[in-house]
């Protein structure tokens, strides 16, 4: 057979079993361009630094979660680094994305932005609540130079 109406019919197999209309998702595999590939030792180099990029800009991203600075975009950005290269970092923001639109579409579903809404204006009063007791009871000295 011809290999182009094999994949042809490959595609068509994937596309009816995601659902007909869904967007196709590139391969998997290193992104290196062809010379790189066609050179062992070139591309085993690339692999390296690609992997050394991606593990500095994920460590600066661990060091911003307790500091300021947008520490979860900076992770997921060294992931996006790291799966030009790797299929495993590949699968891993496939996996995300997929988990990122499902909490998308709950969130966007009206009994559960309703329930948010509720929830969040009870935490709200409970907290104005006590910082009104705390005025109150202290006035609007700080904590460190209350006197017993």
């Amino acid at each position: 057979m011809n290999t182009g109406s094999d994949e042809a019919a490959e595609s068509e197999s994937v596309a009816a079993a995601t659902g007909g209309g869904a967007k196709a998702e590139p391969e998997l595999g290193s992104r290196a361009p062809e010379f790189i590939k066609a050179r062992r030792a070139l591309h085993l180099s690339w692999q390296v630094g690609v992997f050394v990029v991606g593990l500095a800009v994920v460590v600066a991203g661990v060091i911003m979660l307790p500091l300021p600075g947008p520490g979860w975009l900076v992770i997921f950005g060294g992931m996006a680094i790291w799966a030009t290269e790797f299929v495993w970092a590949q699968l891993v923001l496939r996996w995300t994305k997929r988990k990122v639109t499902e909490a998308t579409q709950r969130a966007l579903d009206p009994a559960v932005r309703r329930r948010n809404i509720i929830l969040t204006s009870v935490g709200v009063v409970i907290i104005a609540v006590l910082v009104a007791i705390y005025v109150w009871k202290f006035g609007f000295e700080m904590p460190w130079k209350i006197k017993e």
